[in-house]
C-alpha cells in the first residue's frame, strides 16, 4: 500500500491557528502595511529577546542576511572565509556575491555540520572569517571554532537557518559569533508566510550599517 505523507503540511498547521493567521493577515491588509511596519519591528524585538542578543535587523531571506552581515563587515574581493562543504548553496553563493573567496572544510561524521579540527589547516593570510552552519538543529562545535577565530583575529557567522534555538551547551546557537542570520522560509523550522530572513548581533556599527543597508539596497 502506498501511502502519501506530506514532508512539510503548513496547511494543517495553518487550520490549527487559523483565527488568529487570519486576523492578523486581514489586519495588514486594512492597514496597507505591507514592507516593515509595527509587526515587523515587534517581532524583530520579541526575536532579540528570545535570543538574548541586542540587535535583529529583517529582511527579505536568510541568503541577503548572509550577504549583507558580510557586506557589514567590510568582505573585500579576494578574502577568504572558511565555510562547511555541507549546506544549502546560500552560505557559499553568499560569500561569493559579497566578493570573498570560498574555502570548503570537511564536516563531521556524527554532526554533519563544520569539522572543527580542520578549520585551522584552511586558514592562510587570506582569511578573514569562518561561517559554521548548525545543521538539522545540530549545533556546530563552537568552542574551537570560536578559539581559532579569537586566535586568528577572524570574524565568525553563524547560519543558523536550520536551528532556530537550537542549543550548544546550554547556549542557544546564533549567540556565539560576530553576528548570526536566520531564514524564516515557510518550511523551516520557524516560518514566516511568505519569505523572511534576519540577521541577529551584539555590535552596534553593525545593527545600524545592516539596517541602513537594508533600506536602500534594492
Amino acid at each position: 500500500m502506498h501511502l502519501n505523507i506530506p514532508f512539510v503540511d503548513l496547511h494543517a498547521q495553518y487550520l490549527s491557528i487559523k483565527n488568529e493567521i487570519d486576523e492578523a493577515i486581514a489586519s495588514v491588509i486594512a492597514e496597507s502595511a505591507f514592507v516593515r511596519g509595527a509587526r515587523v519591528e515587534q517581532f524583530e524585538a520579541a526575536w532579540a529577546k528570545t535570543l538574548g542578543v541586542n540587535h535583529c535587523i529583517s529582511c527579505a531571506n536568510g541568503t541577503d542576511a548572509l550577504y549583507m552581515a558580510m557586506r557589514a563587515l567590510d568582505l573585500k574581493p579576494g578574502d577568504e572565509v572558511i565555510t562547511t562543504a555541507h549546506s544549502w548553496i546560500s552560505t557559499s553563493e553568499s560569500i561569493t556575491q559579497a566578493g570573498g573567496r570560498v574555502v570548503f572544510c570537511d564536516t563531521d561524521f556524527d554532526t554533519f555540520t563544520i569539522d572543527a579540527s580542520e578549520i585551522e589547516a584552511k586558514v592562510t593570510p587570506r582569511t578573514v572569517g569562518i561561517i559554521p552552519v548548525h545543521l538539522y538543529g545540530q549545533p556546530a562545535d563552537m568552542d574551537p571554532i570560536m578559539e581559532i577565530a579569537r586566535a586568528r583575529k577572524l570574524w565568525v557567522i553563524e547560519d543558523c537557518a536550520q536551528a532556530h534555538l537550537a542549543r550548544y551547551k546550554g547556549r542557544i546557537v546564533g549567540t556565539f559569533g560576530t553576528a548570526a542570520t536566520f531564514s524564516f522560509y515557510p518550511g523551516k523550522n520557524l516560518g514566516a508566510y511568505g519569505d523572511a530572513g534576519a540577521v541577529v548581533t551584539n555590535d552596534d556599527r553593525l545593527a545600524d550599517w545592516i539596517g541602513t543597508f537594508r533600506m536602500s539596497w534594492r
